[in-house]
């Protein structure tokens, strides 16, 4: 069944909200490396979201557009969810530049290996 499909992604988008639903002051801090766990989480999250939603789609190489629209498009939404939860302020640098780039960046990743692989020839289906 080809709902079924769309089961990670609806994961992801709920670990992603619950983790922009904590307060701020609840936030956990990594010392000196705290911005980059922080943004590290939100490539890796967004990554993870995009490469779902390609996933969802059965990743039709013509549509990998999409999962990327529907990724930052989802962020766009995070950050604005974020404006609601105490010690929280949404970023535009956050939703497009971040998690954008770290959706384009899976996806674009994962794009080239499936076309090496369709290229090599000894490659098995």
């Amino acid at each position: 069944m080809k709902i079924i499909r769309w089961l990670p992604a609806l994961l992801m988008m709920a670990v992603i909200f619950g983790f922009s639903s904590i307060p701020g002051k609840e936030m956990p801090s990594f010392g000196s490396w705290d911005l980059i766990v922080k943004k590290g989480a939100h490539v890796f999250g967004y990554a993870l979201l995009a490469l779902s939603l390609w996933y969802a789609q059965g990743f039709d190489r013509h549509r990998a557009w999409l999962a990327l629209v529907l990724a930052v498009l989802y962020a766009v939404s995070d950050e604005f969810h974020q404006s609601f939860i105490a010690g929280r302020h949404p970023s535009w640098v956050d939703a497009l530049v971040i998690d954008g780039g770290g959706a384009a960046f899976a996806l674009f990743a994962c794009w080239l290996m499936k076309k090496s692989e369709q290229e090599d020839p000894a490659h098995i289906r």
